[in-house]
């Protein structure tokens, strides 16, 4: 498993995701078994302007690497600047997002608004290559809706710029994260390209990052929501790959210790005020499933410091 010069265990990867791939989270997965994991995304320009919270989402730790940065911006000379700037930061690579499909994002021409501009999608991968001193991949979708269907098209543009790497998500921006991932096309362009592909979309399960594998031909599976409150799917998934029996579901003692960590790692980089804020939905998502803990999500959710949630979770435990 290689993209560029960076050499990975397996093909399970961490996908970014704005608001949940912090170092805490990425540092949990990494123990479970990613093979790499993405920083929420980071803004050109908020590099360009030195905006404090973007440096925040540039911090990362040794245990959690390797580590790749998620950009995204419209403008060439701004991901140029972004480049030079991360050059001698520990991060292995550098990947541009032409998939968001948040409103925000797109009516500023970026994310998955680059879809309808092959030739700027060229010209940013470009510009970024041409300043970084490590691999630069992208991000992106199979399409801006189902008029537009031309992920092979941007794909092969990126490649000629000096992509690295293409991970495709199989939807639409018009899809948001609605109706199944088109994993056909994720094989189409597959096909179209020389760079390694990493698939994404609907991978919920051990099994399903195996079958993408197996069904598209790409070279890695990037797992995003699936990984939500379930980073033992990196556990899974690598074991499967590797030919071993499917391992038990975490019990709830085990989510409960996980949960502990997640917390400790929050609570020393952010302090209990915003750690606890950021921790509820994940606590939620962990709790997903659990007899008896529907109650106790609810209440969580009202929770202003971990000791309160601590005593919640004992009668989980």
């Amino acid at each position: 498993m290689a993209i560029g010069t960076i050499k990975l265990e397996n093909p399970f990867l961490l996908a970014p995701l704005a608001g949940v791939t912090d170092s805490s989270f990425r540092r949990i997965c990494r123990q479970m078994g990613a093979a790499m994991v993405y920083s929420e995304m980071v803004s050109g320009k908020g590099l360009f302007y030195k905006d404090k919270n973007t440096d925040r989402l540039l911090q990362t730790y040794e245990d959690e690497e390797p580590v790749a940065y998620q950009l995204f911006g419209s403008e060439p000379d701004i991901l140029a600047y972004a480049a030079r700037e991360l050059a001698d930061r520990p991060n292995v690579l550098l990947d541009i997002n032409m998939g968001c499909p948040v409103p925000k994002i797109v009516k500023n021409g970026e994310g998955s608004a680059l879809l309808k501009d092959p030739d700027l999608v060229y010209r940013l991968v470009q510009a970024t290559v041409a300043e970084a001193k490590k691999p630069v991949t992208v991000k992106i979708r199979i399409g801006f809706d189902e008029n537009s269907i031309n992920g092979v098209e941007v794909a092969r543009a990126a490649e000629a710029a000096g992509a690295a790497a293409v991970a495709v998500h199989g939807r639409t921006r018009e899809q948001y994260y609605t109706g199944k991932a088109d994993w056909s096309m994720i094989a189409q362009i597959k096909q179209a390209v020389s760079v390694p592909v990493i698939g994404n979309g609907d991978v919920f399960s051990g099994e399903e990052a195996i079958r993408m594998l197996n069904q598209t031909g790409c070279d890695m599976v990037m797992i995003a929501r699936g990984a939500q409150g379930n980073p033992w799917i990196f556990r899974e998934a690598l074991a499967l790959w590797e030919g071993q029996e499917k391992p038990e579901p975490p019990s709830t003692a085990e989510r409960l210790a996980v949960i502990d960590q997640h917390c400790a790692y929050v609570m020393a980089e952010k302090g209990e005020y915003v750690g606890v804020r950021e921790m509820r939905k994940h606590i939620s998502w962990y709790l997903k499933g659990i007899k008896g803990s529907a109650h106790l999500r609810a209440e969580i959710n009202q929770k202003k410091t971990f000791e309160e949630i601590n005593q919640l979770l004992k009668q989980l435990g």
